[in-house]
């Protein structure tokens, strides 16, 4: 585990890391709810997705710099495999991640906000979190640069967000705009969360997280084969 415990050394040594991983899903906890009836959870637990891809394209850059400085490379002869360097690295950015999603979900339940079915909202996020790492894994890979990848990728997660349901109602779109919003993992994260508020068929949310992990696996596979190619 040795490269996992280096990639987690590496994130958290970075000032502006801790500072995505703390002070930001510490800050949504405090938002308010609506008051309009929409978005149906208090705004932080609804951007919440925003916040989940923003800090994993942030923490897969770190394998681009790999990249730049030789390091997978230098694997080829070393005793270690790609696949144990990718899913030590995996691993790192999941647990950080993890924590992210513990303190957002307790911290709610603390201060008393009402997330009807905590134990589901955390599946959800769990689910998100995974498509969102195999995303920014995926795009990472077309990238030789880390500032590059990560400042497009920007314009990339404002456009998942505003077609895909999080930060204004689907409905509210024209036709053809609801029709492809179902492309967009996003979408899948705010029918999750309307289930969570007024979901009844358990298949339904089943089905949700079954799109969700579909797009983690199709995303790592694309990744990791760029990667070890």
């Amino acid at each position: 585990m040795t490269i996992f415990r280096f990639a987690l050394k590496r994130i958290l040594r970075d000032k502006t890391n801790v500072l995505f991983l703390t002070l930001f899903p510490i800050a949504a906890i405090f938002l308010p709810t609506a008051e309009d009836g929409w978005p149906l959870l208090p705004l932080g637990y609804q951007y919440f997705g925003i916040l989940l891809l923003f800090v994993s394209i942030r923490l897969t850059s770190i394998m681009i710099e790999d990249r730049q400085k030789g390091v997978v490379k230098r694997l080829a002869a070393a005793p270690v495999s790609h696949f144990n360097y990718l899913w030590q690295n995996l691993l790192a950015f999941s647990v950080i991640m993890i924590i992210q999603i513990i303190i957002i979900i307790s911290g709610g339940y603390a201060y008393g906000h009402e997330l009807y079915e905590p134990w589901n909202l955390t599946i959800l996020y769990l689910v998100f979190m995974f498509t969102a790492i195999s995303i920014s894994l995926a795009w990472n890979s077309l990238y030789r640069s880390k500032e590059s990848s990560f400042l497009i990728f920007m314009a990339v997660i404002v456009l998942m967000a505003l077609l895909g349901g999080i930060l204004f109602p689907v409905e509210m779109m024209p036709v053809v705009f609801e029709r492809i919003a179902v492309i967009f993992p996003t979408y899948w994260l705010s029918e999750g969360i309307e289930w969570i508020v007024f979901g009844e068929d358990r298949g339904d949310f089943l089905f949700i997280n079954g799109v969700l992990l579909l797009y983690a696996l199709f995303f790592l596979i694309i990744g990791s084969i760029r990667r070890i190619s």
